[in-house]
């Protein structure tokens, strides 16, 4: 055979283009209050040529600006600071806990709480959530029972899911919270199925389906994409890009494409990219996506920008592979802080108020834990029975099970 001609194939390896060099992390910011409020009908073309910009409300000095600005008067804003409080002090006590070896596993939120804590204050109590294992957000701004949570991952006796998930893989159809999968991406084809169904129903419900970066190079994430363009469902379609998968940059699931909202545009599905540590710019998007919805005018794609801050999970170690000064220089800042610093600036907040707060939400968390310690723990052999294994499956369980669940009480 003749030698080839021409130069030899190559394939592109993704590499972390920041590594451990300092870089902007987040390309195409935009000036708080600078990305315009586009009509909930506006033709999905001129949406498209927003993609690269990011909605953003909190300035610098903890104004809001611009058109984006949600009517959110003073308790509503310090509810959403008290919501992202609460979950950041519930994730620190229990990575505690598993370093106390009380429990197995464990994945905190740590940077990104404003994400879920806005949209689950922006939708309605009904609506159903399609969680990753990062939105415990969703159930404690929805007022979900905190000690109920902690049960679950303890996988105690009073763990409403009898030991049949991993920590942190909660579930709750009355706060609205589908079951966490362990499989990636799963839930994205059944929020937009959810969604579908509720529109067959005719129903006023929505669905908002989750997924991180990473997880979106999953054929599940497009596979969601084509129903919901294709039926028009009523669906939030959220990418929280974190900036890091297990153990890769965000480029590796964004392959070519400038943004994560592009993919959106692929499939003539409106998409946004919206500054995901700003509380208030994350429930105005969150409520326009809805008002989308429940106006039937079909399906958004949200991109919330944000950083994981701490590692991926308990089994992580982030030191061999991210900056140590990674959450100093990302130009996003600290959600907590960011709307604390608004309510000071509108004058409806002050130090002594945030120490008093901070040391109400600390008691109340290990108040929680206390109590949801005292019922033991899967390591300490304070579990549901092994028969519960055949609940919750069957209608009428088959003779077979029946057989087998008595032999094993017997």
């Amino acid at each position: 055979m003749d030698n080839p001609v021409g130069p030899a194939l190559q394939l592109r390896i993704p590499e972390p283009a920041r590594g451990h060099r300092p870089a902007d992390p987040v390309p195409y910011i935009s000036a708080a209050g600078e990305m315009r409020k586009p009509d909930l009908d506006e033709k999905v073309e001129r949406i498209a040529l927003m993609r690269k910009q990011l909605v953003r409300v909190l300035d610098d000095e903890g104004h809001a600006v611009g058109p984006w600005a949600p009517a959110l008067d003073a308790d509503q804003l310090r509810q959403g600071l008290r919501d992202m409080m609460t979950v950041r002090s519930f994730d620190a006590r229990l990575l505690r806990a598993h370093r106390q070896g009380k429990i197995s596993f464990y994945m905190q939120c740590l940077g990104e709480e404003a994400i879920a804590c806005a949209q689950r204050r922006a939708l309605r109590a009904d609506d159903m959530h399609f969680p990753t294992y990062r939105q415990q957000g969703l159930l404690i701004a929805g007022g979900h029972p905190i000690v109920t949570m902690m049960n679950q991952v303890l996988s105690n006796e009073h763990d409403p899911l009898k030991g049949r998930q991993l920590p942190v893989m909660y579930s709750s159809k009355e706060h609205g919270f589908f079951s966490i999968s362990g499989n990636l991406a799963t839930q994205y084809v059944q929020a937009v199925g959810w969604a579908m169904a509720s529109a067959l129903r005719g129903d006023t419900r929505i669905a908002s389906a989750w997924i991180g970066e990473g997880a979106s190079a999953e054929s599940d994430f497009h596979a969601a994409l084509v129903f919901a363009s294709t039926y028009q469902a009523p669906v939030i379609l959220n990418i929280v890009n974190n900036q890091w998968a297990i153990s890769t940059p965000e480029d590796f699931a964004r392959g070519a494409s400038a943004t994560f909202a592009d993919r959106g545009y692929g499939f003539s599905i409106p998409a946004l990219r919206v500054d995901g540590n700003d509380y208030l710019a994350v429930y105005a998007a969150s409520q326009w996506a809805a008002e989308r919805a429940r106006s039937n005018l079909g399906p958004t794609l949200l991109e919330w920008v944000t950083l994981r801050v701490g590692a991926h999970s308990t089994s992580d170690d982030p030191s061999v592979y991210r900056p140590d000064d990674e959450a100093d220089r990302f130009p996003l800042g600290d959600p907590i802080e960011r709307l604390r610093r608004h309510l000071t600036v509108i004058g409806a907040w002050d130090d002594e108020r945030q120490a008093a707060l901070q040391t109400e939400v600390d008691a109340l968390i290990a108040d929680a834990f206390a109590e949801a310690d005292s019922h033991g723990s899967v390591k300490s052999g304070h579990t549901s029975s092994p028969a519960t294994m055949f609940d919750d499956v069957y209608a009428t369980l088959p003779r077979h099970l029946v057989e087998q669940r008595d032999r094993m009480e017997g």
